[in-house]
């Protein structure tokens, strides 16, 4: 059984002079993501593994929930081929994902994760918001085969709160 666990980055504010790459996190965007992370810690005990795009916005929301999980910073990965935003990059990184690897959470930008999720999981999201968090399981050994998995959490701020 493989898991991926996709997170978009927290609401970020475009009131600085700043690339996109360096735009940070709004003060809803920390809020939400903490309020996700702690609802996931709820659900879901542990990751393999961790991934980050290495845009700021992105960063900071994988800190929020990787604090949350207690899982150390300094296991984290930051890939250029996260800062994608059609969803091919994402996809073909998680097809070369170590297959000794069962479970891995992903915090990425949007459109990709939306593109990905209605592609791989059985449930369609029309836009998956800032801060959500959709998992998605295979019954699969291997990373390189997955295509149709079952979607089993959706987890939104808004119905958080």
């Amino acid at each position: 059984m493989k898991t991926v666990i996709l997170v978009r980055h927290g609401k970020s504010s475009w009131q600085y002079g700043v690339s996109d790459q360096d735009r940070p996190l709004q003060e809803r965007g920390i809020n939400d993501a903490q309020l996700v992370s702690a609802e996931f810690k709820r659900l879901s005990k542990n990751i393999d593994s961790a991934y980050s795009s290495p845009a700021n916005r992105a960063l900071h929301t994988c800190m929020i929930f990787l604090r949350t999980f207690d899982y150390p910073l300094e296991k984290l990965n930051i890939s250029d081929q996260l800062y994608d935003f059609s969803g091919e990059a994402v996809m073909s990184f998680v097809k070369q994902l170590d297959d000794n690897l069962n479970k891995v959470v992903i915090f990425g930008h949007n459109y990709a994760l939306t593109n990905i999720v209605n592609q791989w999981g059985n449930k369609a999201i029309e836009n998956v918001p800032t801060s959500a968090l959709v998992q998605i399981s295979f019954d699969v050994s291997s990373w390189q085969v997955i295509k149709n998995g079952i979607t089993e959490h959706i987890l939104i701020p808004k119905q958080l709160k």
